[in-house]
């Protein structure tokens, strides 16, 4: 569950970015700034002596970019990447930031980008277990609500996304946010018919529509290859 107050870091080198942030932070209730700070050098030791729940990190900054400072961080909280250049966003995505925003940041671009956040950590709905069916012929998983148990197709599935402690299944009929890691979902899956393609992401190979060397296209989606993934991921589909 959020917290009452969700605990804010700035990472950016430039005043101007850093007020505006504060700004749009400062309009939400259940969010503040716990701390500024205008290289990475000093984020490292503000991490060190408290606890942040979401930082705002710029790119470009002096001495270590964002993304070098993010690659160093053994358990880092949710980031949100703001920078005004494009072209990092796939390598951002990589290290499963939540969003990547891009300067000047609009409000509307912030509260969808908080969105998001929430939508990663929020487990208010109601969450289920997830079984794998052991038997040798049976393509399905059992989740299991209450007292209640339901059978989900494999084919039915389109892809998961992990979100640290939880996955959501993305089937054809509805979503389910179940309690368990991508990890254990993929030793459980014969590469049959599931493929890990980001650190985020395993997806249904049946639901793939097309590819390049950075992507996958489903029929409603475009998901990203994580860059460890790329050489594995491209050459099954091939």
């Amino acid at each position: 569950m959020i917290s009452v107050k969700t605990r804010c870091l700035i990472v950016d080198d430039e005043p101007l970015a850093i007020n505006l942030i504060r700004s749009h932070i400062g309009k939400l209730d259940s969010f503040e700034v716990a701390g500024e700070c205008r290289n990475a050098l000093k984020a490292i030791e503000f991490l060190k002596n408290g606890k942040i729940d979401l930082m705002f990190l710029d790119i470009k900054m002096p001495e270590i970019t964002g993304l070098d400072f993010l690659k160093t961080l053994s358990e880092p909280p949710y980031v949100i990447i703001t920078t005004a250049y494009r072209e990092y966003a796939v390598e951002g995505y990589d290290l499963d930031v939540v969003d990547f925003l891009l300067k000047p940041i609009s409000f509307e671009g912030f509260l969808k980008s908080i969105n998001r956040y929430t939508s990663r950590i929020n487990t208010g709905q109601e969450t289920r277990k997830i079984e794998l069916s052991t038997t040798g012929e049976s393509n399905y998983i059992h989740l299991h609500d209450g007292k209640n148990t339901f059978r989900l197709v494999y084919d039915e599935v389109i892809y998961f996304e992990g979100y640290g402690e939880y996955v959501k299944v993305v089937t054809k009929g509805k979503n389910f946010l179940v309690r368990d890691t991508l990890a254990k979902f993929e030793s459980r899956f014969s590469t049959g018919h599931f493929l890990r393609i980001h650190k985020s992401y395993i997806v249904n190979i049946h639901s793939v529509i097309g590819f390049n060397a950075s992507q996958v296209f489903l029929e409603d989606n475009t998901l990203p290859i994580g860059r460890l993934y790329r050489e594995s991921v491209n050459g099954f589909l091939k």
